[in-house]
């Protein structure tokens, strides 16, 4: 008999993902990819039992996500006693919906006659179209109150557990006044039909939406006994004031790398600017990847205010008198101007730890290289010196550092005040220097692309917000910018978005 491990093969591998438009006689494949992960459905060892030369293939029409599954196999595992190979269709089946069971023949005939294909076109309303290596793309926005959005969405969620950690399908089955809560942004990009009857579309990504009602604690005025009329009008979700949350964030391997994961966050952020309802834009478990996309896109918006307000660290907050004294705080408003500050994060409604994230990368970046832990600063007579050090750029850079401290300190005093004094300030000094090594490495992105920009600009006059776009993702995706994206957020935690005292909401799907 062969051994357990002659029958197990890699469900990574197994499982192939095909986007399929019609062809002359047949569908024919547009693009072909794995999963990044299977553990939602296959276990956390991502192994299948049972099979030989198992090939588990889900299909795709590219345009509305007509799903189908195809299983194959050379051999299969005959049961012995409790021991048999993995029901692949039972195992599938909560993932994948009920119509993509159907035989492989009528699949293909469905793909191919298709009558509606032609006349296709994303449901909801085209909220920004652009043009990247010659390539035309949509992005379309719709309510999940929308049936053909739902009936879209609900082909699409296997996606959901093959590329969104810890992500969970959305239920699309709540009341409607739930739903309308949610926003859903579909990208495709315009293709040439291959036969007369195909669409125009080719599926790229997609994102989710939500609103989370914003409780506002300050009441401007007291409020008075009214002979309103009883019931009173209907108020709407949309009506009230409330938080943008970004649940789920895919673009598909295939178009990864090209910029449309920071023209699908450009576009969202957009539309929460425009929407006098909407406080802020957060984002629920961001995961290392869409960190550094958000920190790219979020930089772009916020470097031209910066810059236009003259922000920057005042290396002496303190009044001649009083530098010999020993500060007990960090004087923040006399280092920063935190009011304008406020008003620039409220105007572009960035989420306090983005801003703050971005903040500190863009007040990195004006202080000299040289007096950067980066260029070879002299930190053992900073240590000493501190904010008396003679040279402005120094003092900058000790009071950045100590900025930073006190953000982490304020975002994990719980854990830190745990800690000895001497272990908490290692930590601290520890996690610090990692944030910074994760900033440099953006900074220097920003910086070789900018010049690029520059220069591209110059030879062919293109707009360089065009630019940007079409470049971000590729950049700011980089493996080095993500390992050092990384040290980061897992040295002293960081927690995202939430203020003090607000209540804890109930797990969303995973970006």
């Amino acid at each position: 008999m062969a051994s357990e491990g002659d029958w197990t093969c890699d469900a990574n591998d197994a499982v192939q993902i095909t986007l399929v438009q019609p062809g002359e006689q047949k569908p024919k494949t547009l693009s072909s990819f794995h999963p990044q992960f299977t553990y939602p459905i296959f276990g956390d060892d991502e192994t299948i039992f049972g099979y030989k030369g198992l090939i588990i293939r889900l299909r795709f029409a590219a345009h509305d996500l007509r799903p189908h599954i195809h299983i194959s196999y050379d051999e299969k595992f005959k049961t012995v006693g409790d021991t048999s190979a993995v029901d692949l269709i039972k195992t599938l089946n909560p993932f994948i919906p009920e119509e993509a069971f159907s035989t492989l023949p009528d699949y293909e005939n469905a793909v191919q006659e298709d009558k509606d294909a032609k006349d296709f076109v994303p449901p909801g309303k085209l909220v920004h179209n652009y043009v990247t290596r010659g390539r035309t793309y949509e992005i379309w926005a719709a309510s999940l109150a929308d049936p053909q959005v739902r009936r879209l969405l609900d082909r699409a969620q296997v996606f959901v557990s093959l590329f969104i950690e810890a992500g969970t399908p959305l239920e699309t089955e709540d009341p409607e006044w739930t739903l309308e809560r949610w926003t859903v942004y579909f990208v495709y990009e315009k293709v040439k039909p291959p036969t007369p009857t195909a669409s125009q579309y080719s599926i790229v990504g997609y994102a989710t939406t939500y609103r989370w009602w914003f409780y506002q604690r300050d009441s401007p005025e007291k409020g008075t006994v009214t002979n309103d009329p009883f019931p009173g009008p209907e108020i709407r979700p949309a009506q009230l004031p409330a938080r943008l949350r970004i649940a789920q964030f895919l673009i598909l391997p295939p178009h990864q790398g090209s910029g449309h994961g920071t023209h699908l966050y450009t576009t969202i952020h957009t539309a929460c600017f425009n929407d006098s309802t909407i406080v802020e834009l957060t984002v629920e478990d961001p995961n290392e990847a869409f960190d550094a996309l958000r920190d790219t896109a979020d930089f772009h918006i916020l470097r031209p205010e910066f810059l236009k307000h003259n922000v920057n660290i005042n290396p002496d907050p303190y009044a001649e008198l009083s530098k010999k004294q020993r500060p007990r705080r960090v004087p923040t408003s006399a280092l920063i101007p935190t009011k304008l500050l406020h008003d620039i994060r409220s105007t572009y409604k960035i989420a306090s730890t983005q801003f703050a994230h971005v903040l500190e990368m863009f007040l990195l970046g004006e202080i000299p290289i040289k007096n950067r832990h980066a260029g070879g600063a002299n930190m053992s007579r900073l240590l000493v010196k501190k904010y008396n050090a003679t040279d402005p750029n120094e003092r900058r850079y000790y009071w950045w550092r100590m900025l930073v401290k006190q953000r982490l300190f304020k975002r994990s005093r719980d854990i830190l005040i745990q800690l000895e004094m001497s272990d908490r300030i290692e930590k601290l000094e520890e996690t610090v220097t990692n944030v910074e090594e994760g900033y440099e490495a953006l900074i220097k992105v920003f910086t070789a692309r900018e010049e690029a920009l520059m220069a591209k600009q110059e030879e062919s006059g293109e707009s360089p917000e065009t630019a940007v776009l079409e470049d971000s993702v590729a950049s700011s995706s980089d493996s080095s910018t993500r390992d050092q994206r990384t040290k980061r957020k897992f040295t002293v935690e960081d927690e995202d978005e939430e203020e003090e005292g607000e209540s804890e909401v109930s797990k969303r799907p995973k970006v």
